[in-house]
């Protein structure tokens, strides 16, 4: 029975938890589009992250173990993760591994559950499946941490994992439809709320920072709250405003490779106002300005 799971991670079927992981991690940062231009490593890049996928999870992985590529059609993962055309191969595999297990092999061939969309496999289920949106705060999607949302009439406790991005899906295993003894999932679709101090890109976070003028003019130190925590800041003389300022490492969490994003901030000077300045001084900076 061919493993390529296995293959693609470049770790024996006994691979311990901890050794995928360690291979995962160094070949998702070989391989990341930020870092490597090579073509076709971004294709490698996704094939490695779904093959992480499948393999860090306990259940998944046991089914994978069980009936090896099989689960492709009986071809490697690299040649079924080609022949998908462009499709998001992670949710090609949800759909696979997805729900109440792999969907089960019977007399008929594998279920529906297990390949949606998938031709010359026979016997079909009814999907029990619900879709819906959520909306996420924006610290919730940069942090992550559980989250309270209204499903069907009640409220459920889901976990939110740091980094999550925009049209990103979340599984809430047995909230879907039930029939014939049988749960389906509650697939999330998640939009993330705007935040009034803090814009997103990618990984990247921009908000704007507050300097007195006196720190502007002759330099200093400035407290700045960040999502990680409370960050002293040098401020250089003469800083303009409207300058860029980074903060490297303070950004969103990459859900993939683990690597943090940048904070870069935007100098917003403060003008004391003239009625609270000493009058001599007041004087003196109309005179001479």
């Amino acid at each position: 029975m061919s493993n390529s799971l296995y293959e693609t991670l470049g770790v024996e079927k006994s691979a311990s938890s901890d050794e995928i992981k360690k291979a995962y991690r160094k070949l998702a940062r070989k391989y990341h589009p930020d870092i490597n231009k090579d073509v076709g490593a971004e294709d490698k890049f996704k094939e490695i992250n779904a093959a992480y996928e499948v393999l860090s999870d306990d259940e998944k992985r046991r089914q994978y173990d069980t009936y090896g590529d099989s689960m492709f059609g009986g071809q490697s993962f690299h040649d079924f993760a080609n022949a998908q055309g462009g499709a998001d191969i992670n949710d090609i595999l949800r759909n696979i591994f997805g729900g109440g297990g792999f969907g089960g092999f019977s007399s008929g061939g594998f279920s529906s559950r297990g390949f949606s969309g998938f031709d010359g496999f026979g016997g079909f289920e009814q999907d029990l499946d619900i879709n819906s949106k959520i909306t996420v705060p924006f610290k919730a999607a940069v942090v992550g941490g559980e989250y309270n949302i209204n499903l069907n009439s009640q409220s459920i406790k889901i976990k939110i994992p740091a980094g999550i991005n925009n049209g990103e899906k979340l599984r809430i295993r047995g909230k879907g439809k039930s029939a014939n003894g049988k749960t389906g999932d509650a697939i999330l679709s998640v939009e993330i709320a705007s935040d009034d101090k803090y814009k997103r890109q990618d990984d990247d976070l921009y908000a704007n920072v507050d300097i007195p003028l006196k720190t502007a003019l002759f330099g200093g130190k400035i407290e700045v709250e960040t999502f990680k925590k409370t960050v002293s800041m040098k401020i250089a003389p003469n800083t303009k405003n409207g300058q860029k300022i980074r903060l490297k490492g303070y950004g969103v969490q990459n859900r993939k490779t683990g690597i943090f994003g940048d904070l870069y901030l935007t100098t917003n000077i403060i003008l004391p106002d003239v009625g609270s300045l000493d009058k001599d001084l007041a004087k003196m900076l109309e005179e001479k300005l």
